[in-house]
């Protein structure tokens, strides 16, 4: 097997296989803007909510944390 085959075949991979998916959103953003932006928008929405459960998360830690010693004096 040469380098030339095996690169070959990974290209052929990611254009027949892996891209599809891609491929039908571009075809499908021709018939409707809405449709194919859809999945934008739920990832966006995803991401926004994770976002705010972490802000959550990292506020009740931050109010269960002891902050009665300092590590220097000149800190107050």
């Amino acid at each position: 097997m040469s380098w030339k085959g095996f690169f070959e075949g990974i290209q052929s991979f990611f254009e027949e296989v892996a891209f599809v998916p891609y491929n039908m959103l571009r075809a499908w953003e021709l018939d409707s803007w809405w449709g194919a932006n859809i999945f934008s928008w739920m990832f966006i929405i995803i991401g926004l909510a994770a976002f705010i459960y972490w802000m959550k998360q990292l506020n009740s830690f931050n109010k269960d944390e002891d902050r009665s010693q300092q590590a220097h004096s000149f800190l107050g």
